[in-house]
C-alpha cells in the first residue's frame, strides 16, 4: 500500500466526517478506525502513492456508502508534487514574505509620531520612503512657491494671476504633505547617500506657509480688482452705446447718468493692483470722451427741452379736445395750444440729435391743428346759420299774425328757414337743436 499526501488526506477526512455523522452513535468509533488507517498511509515513507483501489479498500469495509467521487478526487491529487507546484509554492512563499515586508514598511512609515519617532531613532533606514517623500515635497513646495511669487508680483496680465494661483495651490498641497512633527530632524544616513542640501526647520515651514497665505490674499485682491475692472468697462461701453442709440431725452439722460457711474467705478479700483494701474489710464480716456460729449449734450438738452415743451402743449390740447362738440371759444384755445407746440418744434435746428423726432411730431401736430381749424370753422358757420334760422323764424311768426295767412309767402319763408338749418353741420354744439327745428319745419312744409 502506498503513501497519502496532504491534499488527498484532507479530501478523504472531510468525507469521513460526513459518514461518521450519518452513522449516529457508532460513527465516532468507525471514524477513529478510518482516520488511523489514513494517518498510517500518510506517515509511510515510500515513493509509491496510494491509488484509487487502495483508498477504496481503506474505507469501504467500514463505510460502504463512502462517496466514489471523493475516492476518485483524492486518488487524482495523490501524487508527488511536480515542478509547477513546487515553483508555485516558492512563489507563494516569496510573495507572502514580500507583502509582509511591504506591509511592515507601510506600517512603520505611517505619518504618526508614536510610530515614526521610535523608528527614526532605532532603525532610520526603514523610513527611507518617508525621506524620499519629504525630500520631494519640500523641493516642490519651495519651487512652486517661488514660481507663484514671480507670477503674482511681476504680473503683466490677468492670466498671470490665474497661473500664480495654480502654482500657489500646488505649493500648499506639497507643504501639507510634509510631516510637521518631523521638523528640525535631519536624516543623516539618507542625506549622506543623496546629498541633501536642506534642513527643514519650523521657522522655514512657517515662513513658506505665511508666504503662500500672503499670495492667496494678493490673488484674491487682484482677481477682485479685475472683476471690478471688467464690470466697469462693460458698463462704460454699454452706456456709450445706449447714449448713441437714445431716441428721446429720457433715454439720453439715463445713458449719461450710467456713463458717469461707470467712470466713477473705474476710478474706485485700488491703485496698488494691476487692474487699478490699467484702470487709471482708462479713466483719463473715459473722462476726456465724456467731456467731449458734454458740448453735444448741451445742444441735446436744448433740443430735448423744446421737444418736451411741445409735448406738454400737445398733451394739453389733446385733453381739451376730448368729448366734443365744443364751442368756438374752446376750439380757439385748443388751436392756440397746437400752434404753441408747433412753434417749439420749429425752433429745433437742423442737425440736432432730436431733429428727426421733432419733424415727426411737427407733421403730426400740424395735422391735428388743421383738424381743429376745420372743426372751429364748422362750429362758427353752424352757429351763424342757426342764428339766421332763428331770426327768420321770428320774422315768419310776426308775418303770419299781420298778413292773416298768405300761403305763398309763408311757404317761401319756411323754405328759407329749412335751408339755413340744413347748413348746420354734424358735430357742432347747435346740431342737435337744429335737427329738431329742421324736422318740425319740414313737417309744416308738407
Amino acid at each position: 500500500m502506498g503513501c497519502l499526501n496532504d491534499r488527498a488526506y484532507n479530501i478523504m477526512r472531510a468525507e469521513v466526517n460526513k459518514c461518521a455523522e450519518a452513522e449516529g452513535l457508532a460513527g465516532p468509533v468507525q471514524k477513529q478506525i478510518i482516520m488511523r488507517r489514513l494517518d498510517k498511509m500518510r506517515s509511510q515513507k515510500t515513493d509509491n502513492f496510494a491509488q484509487e483501489e487502495d483508498l477504496r479498500q481503506t474505507v469501504k469495509d467500514i463505510f460502504p456508502e463512502f462517496s466514489e467521487k471523493v475516492i476518485k478526487d483524492a486518488a487524482k491529487v495523490n501524487h508527488p508534487p511536480n515542478l509547477l507546484e513546487q515553483s508555485w509554492g516558492c512563489f507563494t512563499l516569496i510573495s507572502g514574505l514580500t507583502l509582509g515586508g511591504l506591509g511592515f514598511m507601510w506600517f512603520v512609515n505611517l505619518p504618526y509620531p508614536m510610530i515614526r519617532g521610535p523608528v527614526s531613532k532605532t532603525a532610520p533606514l526603514l523610513l527611507f520612503p518617508s525621506y524620499l517623500s519629504m525630500d520631494y515635497n519640500y523641493r516642490q513646495a519651495i519651487v512652486m512657491s517661488e514660481q507663484a511669487d514671480q507670477l503674482i508680483n511681476k504680473a503683466t496680465a490677468e492670466a498671470d494671476f490665474d497661473l500664480g494661483a495654480e502654482k500657489a495651490q500646488k505649493a500648499q498641497k506639497h507643504l501639507d504633505e510634509l510631516p510637521v512633527w518631523f521638523l528640525g530632524y535631519y536624516p543623516q544616513i539618507y542625506c549622506s547617500l543623496f546629498r541633501c542640501t536642506w534642513r527643514f526647520t519650523l521657522d522655514e515651514f512657517k515662513s513658506v506657509r505665511e508666504k503662500i497665505g500672503r499670495m492667496d490674499a494678493q490673488i484674491f485682491q487682484q482677481k477682485n480688482a479685475f472683476r471690478q475692472l471688467n464690470q466697469a468697462e462693460t458698463s462704460l461701453n454699454t452706456s456709450k452705446q445706449q447714449y448713441q442709440q437714445a431716441k428721446n431725452a429720457l433715454e439720453r439722460q439715463q445713458a449719461t447718468s450710467d456713463w458717469q457711474g461707470a467712470i466713477d467705478s473705474l476710478s474706485q479700483i485700488p491703485e496698488e493692483t494691476l487692474a487699478g494701474k490699467i484702470s487709471h489710464k482708462k479713466v483719463d480716456i473715459a473722462r476726456r470722451d465724456f467731456q467731449q460729449v458734454g458740448g453735444i449734450a448741451t445742444g441735446n438738452q436744448l433740443t430735448d427741452n423744446l421737444i418736451e415743451a411741445a409735448k406738454e402743449f400737445a398733451m394739453s390740447a389733446s385733453v381739451m379736445s376730448q368729448n366734443p362738440p365744443h364751442p368756438a371759444e374752446k376750439w380757439e384755445e385748443i388751436m392756440n395750444l397746437w400752434q404753441e407746440a408747433i412753434n417749439r418744434l420749429q425752433d429745433v435746428k437742423l442737425g440736432s440729435p432730436g431733429y428727426l423726432e421733432s419733424q415727426t411730431k411737427l407733421a403730426q401736430y400740424k395735422t391735428n391743428l388743421a383738424t381743429v381749424k376745420v372743426r372751429l370753422k364748422a362750429e362758427k358757420e353752424s352757429v351763424e346759420a342757426f342764428k339766421r334760422a332763428k331770426t327768420s323764424l321770428t320774422y315768419l311768426q310776426r308775418y303770419v299774425k299781420e298778413s292773416q295767412g298768405n300761403s305763398g309767402d309763408y311757404l317761401s319763408k319756411l323754405q328759407e328757414i329749412i335751408n339755413e338749418l340744413e347748413q348746420v353741420k354734424q358735430g357742432t354744439t347747435v346740431y342737435p337743436e337744429a335737427q329738431k327745428w329742421l324736422a318740425s319745419a319740414r313737417q309744416k312744409l308738407q
